[in-house]
Protein backbone atom coordinates (compact mmCIF):
# COMPACT_ATOMS: atom_id res chain seq x y z
CA UNK A 1 0.00 0.00 0.00
CA UNK A 2 1.40 3.09 -0.69
CA UNK A 3 0.27 6.61 0.84
CA UNK A 4 1.03 8.62 -2.32
CA UNK A 5 1.31 7.33 -5.78
CA UNK A 6 2.24 9.99 -8.44
CA UNK A 7 1.19 9.19 -12.12
CA UNK A 8 3.34 11.29 -14.44
CA UNK A 9 7.24 12.01 -14.61
CA UNK A 10 7.09 15.24 -16.15
CA UNK A 11 7.62 18.60 -14.66
CA UNK A 12 4.81 18.66 -12.12
CA UNK A 13 4.90 15.14 -11.52
CA UNK A 14 8.45 15.24 -10.98
CA UNK A 15 8.48 18.55 -8.98
CA UNK A 16 5.90 16.71 -6.56
CA UNK A 17 8.17 13.66 -6.15
CA UNK A 18 11.09 16.24 -5.07
CA UNK A 19 9.22 18.42 -2.55
CA UNK A 20 7.60 14.80 -0.95
CA UNK A 21 11.09 13.26 -0.98
CA UNK A 22 12.92 16.18 0.73
CA UNK A 23 10.55 15.62 3.72
CA UNK A 24 11.95 12.29 4.79
CA UNK A 25 12.99 13.62 7.75
CA UNK A 26 10.34 15.26 9.33
CA UNK A 27 8.14 13.04 11.82
CA UNK A 28 5.09 12.61 10.23
CA UNK A 29 6.73 11.38 7.04
CA UNK A 30 8.71 8.59 8.36
CA UNK A 31 7.37 5.26 7.03
CA UNK A 32 5.38 7.16 4.28
CA UNK A 33 5.61 4.37 0.97
CA UNK A 34 5.81 7.55 -1.86
CA UNK A 35 6.03 6.01 -5.67
CA UNK A 36 6.08 7.53 -9.10
CA UNK A 37 5.08 5.96 -12.62
CA UNK A 38 7.43 8.15 -14.33
CA UNK A 39 6.69 7.59 -18.06
CA UNK A 40 8.36 10.71 -19.64
CA UNK A 41 7.57 9.02 -23.71
CA UNK A 42 4.64 11.57 -24.33
CA UNK A 43 5.84 14.78 -21.77
CA UNK A 44 5.74 17.89 -24.04
CA UNK A 45 9.39 18.33 -22.54
CA UNK A 46 10.46 16.19 -24.91
CA UNK A 47 10.47 19.14 -27.98
CA UNK A 48 11.35 21.33 -25.41
CA UNK A 49 13.85 24.27 -25.08
CA UNK A 50 14.31 26.67 -22.59
CA UNK A 51 15.63 30.04 -22.15
CA UNK A 52 13.30 31.87 -20.20
CA UNK A 53 12.49 29.45 -17.21
CA UNK A 54 14.13 30.23 -13.54
CA UNK A 55 17.12 28.85 -12.38
CA UNK A 56 17.51 26.90 -15.72
CA UNK A 57 20.40 27.68 -17.66
CA UNK A 58 20.00 29.39 -21.13
CA UNK A 59 19.03 26.82 -23.90
CA UNK A 60 18.80 23.88 -21.56
CA UNK A 61 16.80 20.90 -23.41
CA UNK A 62 13.62 19.53 -21.75
CA UNK A 63 14.68 15.94 -23.32
CA UNK A 64 17.62 16.93 -20.84
CA UNK A 65 15.78 18.28 -17.77
CA UNK A 66 13.39 14.99 -17.98
CA UNK A 67 16.35 12.78 -17.99
CA UNK A 68 18.09 14.27 -15.37
CA UNK A 69 14.89 14.74 -13.18
CA UNK A 70 15.01 10.96 -13.00
CA UNK A 71 18.18 10.86 -11.65
CA UNK A 72 18.25 13.41 -9.32
CA UNK A 73 15.21 11.61 -7.84
CA UNK A 74 16.86 8.45 -7.39
CA UNK A 75 20.42 9.68 -5.96
CA UNK A 76 18.57 12.27 -3.69
CA UNK A 77 15.54 10.60 -2.72
CA UNK A 78 16.75 6.74 -3.33
CA UNK A 79 13.33 5.97 -1.38
CA UNK A 80 10.82 7.43 -3.39
CA UNK A 81 9.69 4.17 -5.66
CA UNK A 82 9.97 4.83 -9.36
CA UNK A 83 7.66 3.05 -11.64
CA UNK A 84 9.14 2.45 -15.14
CA UNK A 85 7.70 1.49 -18.06
CA UNK A 86 3.75 1.27 -17.02
CA UNK A 87 0.97 2.92 -18.82
CA UNK A 88 -1.89 3.61 -15.79
CA UNK A 89 -5.35 2.72 -17.66
CA UNK A 90 -7.93 2.63 -14.88
CA UNK A 91 -7.90 3.49 -11.12
CA UNK A 92 -10.83 1.91 -8.87
CA UNK A 93 -11.79 2.09 -5.30
CA UNK A 94 -12.49 5.77 -2.73
CA UNK A 95 -9.88 7.31 -0.62
CA UNK A 96 -8.49 5.93 1.48
CA UNK A 97 -8.58 2.53 -0.81
CA UNK A 98 -7.34 3.15 -4.65
CA UNK A 99 -6.05 0.49 -6.74
CA UNK A 100 -4.27 1.67 -10.19
CA UNK A 101 -4.41 -0.71 -12.92
CA UNK A 102 -1.43 -0.11 -15.23
CA UNK A 103 -0.90 -2.32 -18.54
CA UNK A 104 1.10 -4.46 -16.54
CA UNK A 105 -0.01 -4.58 -13.18
CA UNK A 106 -1.67 -3.27 -10.11
CA UNK A 107 -0.93 -0.82 -7.30
CA UNK A 108 -3.28 0.19 -3.62
CA UNK A 109 -2.51 3.20 -2.88
CA UNK A 110 -4.02 5.91 0.04
CA UNK A 111 -3.87 9.11 -2.40
CA UNK A 112 -3.54 9.75 -6.34
CA UNK A 113 -1.97 12.41 -7.96
CA UNK A 114 -2.14 12.72 -11.49
CA UNK A 115 0.27 15.09 -13.40
CA UNK A 116 0.01 13.72 -17.51
CA UNK A 117 -0.68 17.02 -19.52
CA UNK A 118 -4.06 18.08 -20.98
CA UNK A 119 -3.81 16.39 -24.21
CA UNK A 120 -7.68 15.30 -25.31
CA UNK A 121 -6.46 11.51 -25.49
CA UNK A 122 -6.79 11.47 -21.71
CA UNK A 123 -8.46 8.00 -20.85
CA UNK A 124 -7.72 7.05 -17.57
CA UNK A 125 -11.10 5.44 -16.44
CA UNK A 126 -12.11 5.86 -13.49
CA UNK A 127 -11.29 9.74 -13.67
CA UNK A 128 -12.90 10.68 -17.01
CA UNK A 129 -15.81 11.30 -15.37
CA UNK A 130 -14.20 14.92 -14.25
CA UNK A 131 -12.53 15.64 -17.23
CA UNK A 132 -13.58 19.56 -18.39
CA UNK A 133 -12.63 21.83 -21.38
CA UNK A 134 -9.48 23.55 -20.09
CA UNK A 135 -10.15 26.78 -18.83
CA UNK A 136 -7.14 28.52 -19.86
CA UNK A 137 -6.08 26.98 -23.30
CA UNK A 138 -7.27 28.42 -26.82
CA UNK A 139 -10.56 26.41 -28.03
CA UNK A 140 -8.99 25.42 -31.34
CA UNK A 141 -6.18 23.32 -29.17
CA UNK A 142 -8.92 20.94 -27.67
CA UNK A 143 -6.69 20.66 -24.82
CA UNK A 144 -8.50 19.20 -21.09
CA UNK A 145 -8.19 19.44 -17.83
CA UNK A 146 -9.82 17.84 -14.37
CA UNK A 147 -12.33 19.72 -12.72
CA UNK A 148 -10.86 20.37 -9.59
CA UNK A 149 -10.68 22.78 -6.52
CA UNK A 150 -7.42 24.36 -5.89
CA UNK A 151 -5.72 20.65 -7.32
CA UNK A 152 -7.86 18.61 -5.13
CA UNK A 153 -10.99 16.50 -7.48
CA UNK A 154 -12.34 14.23 -5.14
CA UNK A 155 -11.38 13.05 -1.60
CA UNK A 156 -7.72 11.49 -2.21
CA UNK A 157 -6.88 12.58 -5.53
CA UNK A 158 -4.94 15.59 -6.25
CA UNK A 159 -4.14 16.77 -9.96
CA UNK A 160 -1.17 19.19 -11.20
CA UNK A 161 0.27 21.07 -13.91
CA UNK A 162 -2.03 21.60 -17.03
CA UNK A 163 -4.20 18.58 -16.16
CA UNK A 164 -4.92 21.20 -13.14
CA UNK A 165 -6.12 23.80 -15.67
CA UNK A 166 -2.81 26.08 -15.93
CA UNK A 167 -0.99 27.34 -18.58
CA UNK A 168 1.84 25.26 -20.35
CA UNK A 169 4.52 26.70 -18.82
CA UNK A 170 7.50 24.96 -16.66
CA UNK A 171 7.53 27.12 -13.70
CA UNK A 172 3.61 26.92 -13.17
CA UNK A 173 3.84 23.30 -13.59
CA UNK A 174 6.59 22.70 -11.28
CA UNK A 175 5.11 25.12 -9.07
CA UNK A 176 1.83 23.55 -9.14
CA UNK A 177 2.87 20.25 -8.26
CA UNK A 178 4.95 21.52 -5.71
CA UNK A 179 1.72 23.30 -3.78
CA UNK A 180 -0.13 19.70 -4.32
CA UNK A 181 3.36 17.80 -2.25
CA UNK A 182 2.89 20.97 0.53
CA UNK A 183 -0.96 19.82 0.64
CA UNK A 184 -0.21 16.55 1.13
CA UNK A 185 3.09 17.04 3.97
CA UNK A 186 0.18 19.59 5.53
CA UNK A 187 -2.54 16.44 5.54
CA UNK A 188 -0.37 13.42 7.02
CA UNK A 189 0.89 16.49 9.65
CA UNK A 190 -2.35 16.29 10.85
CA UNK A 191 -3.50 19.80 9.13
CA UNK A 192 -0.87 22.27 10.83
CA UNK A 193 0.55 23.65 7.36
CA UNK A 194 3.72 22.28 6.54
CA UNK A 195 6.23 22.32 3.90
CA UNK A 196 9.74 21.16 2.71
CA UNK A 197 12.81 23.32 3.11
CA UNK A 198 17.39 22.79 3.31
CA UNK A 199 19.03 25.64 4.25
CA UNK A 200 22.97 26.09 4.49
CA UNK A 201 22.51 26.79 8.15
Amino acid sequence: MFDALIIGGGVSGMSCALVLGSAQNKSFVTGKKIGIFAHQKSSSLQDALFNNAYGIPPGKLGSELLSESIEHLSKSYPHITQIQNEKVIRIEGEAPDFTVFTNKSSYKTKIIVVGIGSANTFAIEGLTQYVIPHQKALPEKQRIQLKNEDHKVAEGIYVTGTLAGWRSQLAIAAGSGAAVATDILTLWNNGTETHAHDSIR
